[in-house]
């Protein structure tokens, strides 16, 4: 299965951030991996990460059409409203601190 879209959020600064805009790979525990270990240049000083989200696709051709439209601002939109309960949590979980 080809995994699309993957999310991390950066646990350091409770920022949040999309890895690569959008990543697409095959082997999602091992571009995670990648990115916890400091290996990603442009991840590499935000971590520790956290997976908060990630789609599957079955073809390779299917999840590089998905990760292209959720490029855009309508897919940004889109992953914006599906996320929304985990972002309202995060910011109530900082606000008991």
């Amino acid at each position: 299965m080809y995994r699309n879209q993957y999310h991390t959020q950066d646990l350091s600064k409770y920022n949040f951030l999309i890895t690569g805009g959008a990543g697409f790979t095959s082997n999602l525990s091992s571009r995670f991996e990648a990115h916890q270990k400091g290996k990603v240049k442009s991840t590499k000083y935000r971590r520790p990460f956290k997976l908060i989200y990630f789609e599957g696709c079955l073809s390779q051709k299917d999840a590089l059409k998905r990760e292209k439209y959720l490029k855009t601002h309508y897919g940004k939109m889109f992953l914006g409203n599906r996320l929304k309960s985990y972002f309202t949590s995060q910011v109530e979980d900082k606000s008991k601190c």
